[in-house]
């Protein structure tokens, strides 16, 4: 069974090709960065328009780098939400094109799911284990920030969520005031590298009766109020000023993590979106918890449509298809 991935939710057009077992045949992603940098963010009408261009090129090379044409697709599987409406409508109205042009299945993916199942892609400990469950997923990207708990597959129970900003979007955010350009994660991570963590605390807000819970708009606000009453010491102390928001980033992320672990008695933590990448939660979870913490591999942080691809192919073998009438809805929930 060979399954092809399409990925279009926000500003990234990606194809993948895999086989039943998660072995990735290829990995294609079209980068738009180049073309939001400069508004400091994701322009919806550009992405889409950008989408519209790249999908066949990006298609053609998936299937060129895997030795594969269209006639060997046996499912297309498609984020079909939650995204950009512009931007995913480009992606499903591809996948429905080839379900319908071939005549082979077609299955409708939530992105959400997509990132908790690039930790069972071919050769990743929990694609080799035989039962992971309950797990408890940490997903943290530029536009989510959830607790997610997975006692098998294909099931989520969302237990906690941002009540305002996403991580990803208060890095961003904060990346800008510092004088960096979209998108800002890199750029925190790398001037955190070389700074002192504990230099400034800045805040880390809690809920009373709500431990599972985050909040980084007020986090957020706290760093561009020290850059605006600090000026004279930002270019002697950038590095410093970024590391110690980066710390209280990730302190409150895994705070809340470990809790949740421990009172859902999981047997392990997985955490998955584009700001999973970062070193330093991923050294903060490795010092911190007694369980095991799981990562997807260094390509399969960021958005791609190999774990669209493999979070289809569970759905197809659990008897759950698409039709043509499949839609693009952008906020779509996982739960």
């Amino acid at each position: 069974m060979i399954i092809l991935g399409i990925e279009t939710s926000c500003d990234d057009t990606a194809v993948a090709v895999l086989n039943e077992k998660g072995k990735i045949l290829s990995n294609v992603l079209s980068s738009q960065d180049e073309f939001h940098r400069d508004f400091g963010g994701i322009v919806p009408e550009i992405a889409s328009r950008k989408h519209a261009e790249l999908i066949g090129y990006v298609l053609k090379e998936a299937l060129n780098l895997s030795s594969k044409t269209l006639k060997d697709i046996d499912i297309v599987s498609v984020t079909y939400g939650p995204g950009l409406v512009g931007s995913l409508l480009v992606g499903v109205e591809a996948a429905k094109a080839i379900s319908f042009s071939l005549n082979i299945p077609l299955v409708g993916v939530n992105h959400l799911e997509g990132h908790i199942y690039s930790l069972f892609l071919e050769d990743s400990p929990l694609y080799q284990t035989s039962n992971p469950f309950p797990l408890l997923i940490l997903i943290v990207s530029g536009g989510h920030t959830e607790l997610v708990l997975m006692k098998q597959h294909l099931s989520y129970q969302l237990i906690g969520k941002t009540r305002d900003d996403a991580v990803g979007e208060a890095l961003d955010k904060f990346a800008r005031a510092l004088g960096y350009s979209y998108p800002g994660g890199p750029a925190i991570e790398r001037l955190g590298s070389k700074g002192d963590p504990h230099f400034y605390r800045f805040p880390r807000l809690n809920f009373k009766g709500s431990p599972y819970e985050f909040s980084y708009s007020g986090l957020k606000t706290a760093g561009i109020y020290y850059l605006n009453q600090h000026k004279n010491e930002i270019e002697k102390h950038i590095s410093d000023i970024a590391a110690s928001f980066e710390e209280a980033l990730t302190d409150i992320l895994v705070q809340r993590t470990l809790r949740a672990a421990k009172d859902f008695n999981v047997k392990a933590i997985g955490v998955v979106g584009g700001v999973s990448a970062n070193k330093r939660l991923r050294e903060k979870f490795a010092k911190k918890s007694a369980m095991d913490v799981y990562f997807p591999g260094p390509n399969f942080s960021m958005d791609n449509a190999a774990m669209i691809a493999m979070a289809g192919a569970m759905r197809y073998k659990a008897g759950q298809t698409s039709d043509l009438r499949l839609d693009a809805v952008s906020r779509l929930k996982l739960a």
